[in-house]
């Protein structure tokens, strides 16, 4: 759709909007008069109020929204940029659901942490009742999803709670897998195609590791949480996986960490050696992802294992004992139906897992799924495998802990991760709630360092695929000096 823009060049903000309320649409920036069908979208600021309007022409007809916003002093220049963005696409919002668009679940939302809104207005003061009101009157967020956050925002900040300024998470990330499926965009290679990579990728990563524990004991930071993650960890043999975990151990003061995590994904990974090589090194969280358990969909999206093979390896997980243990389901696969997927939620929680994460399908750029095409569940029938889901989760005695939203999500919903009591994963909080500084490592890690004022974070990335992690690991391994040149400057902010 073509796009005119007035008083503003908030591009991204309003390409957000754009796809969230016309997904099909893709922007256009055409120079000269405005015509044909296209947005019009003016920021001006009065005296009192800076005010968004939007104009929307489709065919012959013009709809028209609108939001405004009253000037405060003192305010920011961030703030006032944050506030500025939220009325233009509040404005094309508006005018898109004029045009007779649905309203999305989410309303005028578009971020990935819809929590981080909640939670500043629980944070500044306001009552549970009052921050809900305003959650839901700035966003147009619907009754059931604004209760969803609240749920979340519950767990955020008593996590939040818990933790110090020295406290941080350890990722890892080993990008393999033993293939790809089609709804993936993970950078990981299938080790099919690339096992002769996985020794010079982990001599790689070994030096990221080095470079890293000295910054971590150098700035006295203390590690909370370890989370090896991919691709696929459990991919690596039982004896790669032994030198991994000890390696971390003797670099790193694991002895207040509250949980360990690693990603066993695929079934066709899990083996009793690995799973044991992972307990003695103090593993007690591991996830066993399904996705689905129809051996039709498994097959459609090129999961080389059966619903069967997915029981097994959880009876060989129980047995070797020691694991809160996850189950990812995904809503809106190829080829699933509704029914197919209450059978899939019903299935996993008979097999009573700690956790169980359900995501909705993200159509991202570089999936197989996208570049191809396929038959996709429409957006009602996604709803109702979400609904049924967070139905019968509950339930069981599942609470809501941590969600998140991410682009191009089948009928704009979102990924919730359920939890039994004392089961929440204190990771996925911090990542997706911005909590901690999160230290990553491997191919395409991306270290977050949070600064905790609602000031910008710093982002440290890794390179994405494994031979140019392996080329490029001088760079990456020098880079790691920016994390205590962003502890300096954090404890000179304080001083001042």
């Amino acid at each position: 759709m073509k796009l005119y823009l007035y008083g503003h060049n908030y591009k991204y903000a309003v390409e957000q909007m754009l796809l969230t309320m016309f997904p099909d649409q893709r922007p256009e920036y055409p120079e000269g008069k405005p015509a044909g069908d296209r947005l019009e979208l003016r920021l001006s600021r009065g005296e009192k109020y800076t005010t968004a309007v939007c104009a929307l022409y489709l065919g012959e007809e013009r709809f028209r929204g609108a939001a405004r916003a009253r000037n405060t002093e003192n305010e920011s220049a961030l703030s006032e940029d944050s506030r500025c963005q939220r009325l233009v696409k509040n404005a094309l919002y508006r005018a898109a659901l004029a045009s007779g668009v649905s309203r999305p679940a989410w309303g005028a939302l578009t971020g990935v942490r819809p929590g981080k809104l909640l939670c500043a207005l629980l944070n500044a003061g306001l009552s549970e009742r009052a921050a809900l009101r305003r959650f839901r009157e700035e966003y147009d967020v619907s009754p059931a999803r604004a209760a969803l956050c609240l749920d979340v925002s519950r767990e955020t900040l008593r996590a939040a709670a818990g933790l110090s300024e020295r406290d941080v998470c350890l990722y890892v990330g080993i990008p393999f897998c033993p293939t790809r499926c089609a709804y993936c965009s993970f950078v990981s290679q299938s080790v099919e195609k690339s096992m002769k990579l996985i020794p010079p990728f982990l001599e790689a990563l070994y030096r990221e590791l080095e470079a890293t524990a000295e910054q971590v004991k150098k700035l006295g930071l203390r590690v909370v949480s370890v989370y090896m993650g991919g691709g696929t960890p459990t991919t690596l043999s039982a004896g790669q996986l032994e030198e991994l975990c000890t390696r971390l151990e003797r670099r790193f003061d694991l002895t207040e960490i509250r949980e360990y995590t690693v990603e066993a994904g695929r079934p066709d990974t899990i083996s009793g050696d690995r799973l044991r090589v992972l307990r003695a090194h103090g593993v007690d969280r591991i996830s066993v992802n399904p996705q689905t358990m129809s051996d039709r969909v498994l097959e459609t999206i090129g999961r080389r294992h059966t619903a069967a093979d997915i029981i097994s390896a959880l009876e060989m997980v129980r047995r070797v004992g020691g694991f809160a243990v996850n189950m990812d389901l995904i809503a809106g696969l190829p080829s699933d139906t509704a029914e197919d997927f209450r059978d899939t939620v019903d299935s996993v929680l008979a097999l009573a897992p700690e956790n169980v994460t359900v995501h909705t399908l993200s159509l991202k750029k570089g999936s197989r799924i996208s570049l191809e095409g396929a038959a996709l569940p429409a957006a009602a029938q996604v709803s109702a495998m979400l609904d049924y889901a967070g139905q019968r989760l509950r339930a069981a005695g599942y609470a809501p802990y941590y969600l998140y939203r991410q682009k191009f999500m089948s009928g704009g919903f979102e990924n919730i991760g359920w939890a039994k009591k004392g089961y929440n994963n204190l990771y996925n909080i911090c990542i997706m709630e911005e909590l901690c500084s999160i230290l990553a490592m491997g191919g395409g890690g991306s270290t977050k360092l949070i600064r905790g004022d609602s000031g910008r974070n710093i982002r440290l990335m890794a390179p994405k695929y494994p031979l140019e992690y392996i080329n490029q690991i001088e760079k990456t391994c020098a880079d790691k000096e920016k994390i205590s040149q962003f502890y300096q400057w954090l404890a000179t902010e304080e001083e001042n």
